[in-house]
């Protein structure tokens, strides 16, 4: 039986009044890893923004890119 399988056979078994509790529990789960995805992104801005390169702000087209990397549009 599956991880998932075994979950879902728990929280059937389990109270009404204590599924809003477990609710609450698997929302602050899932609050935790927006957090840590903000906190990578932020991570990259930042990481940008130091960077001293002085090319950093040169762009180049999506069919530049393709023929530099051999892709045909």
């Amino acid at each position: 039986m599956s991880d998932r399988e075994q979950a879902k056979q728990i929280i059937d078994q389990l109270p009404e009044y204590k599924i809003g509790k477990l609710l609450l529990f698997l929302k602050g789960i899932q609050f935790d890893d927006d957090i840590e995805d903000d906190i990578y992104c932020q991570k990259l801005y930042e990481d940008y923004l130091n960077d001293p390169d002085p090319e950093k702000h040169e762009t180049i087209t999506l069919e530049e890119l393709a023929a530099r990397e051999g892709i045909e549009l």
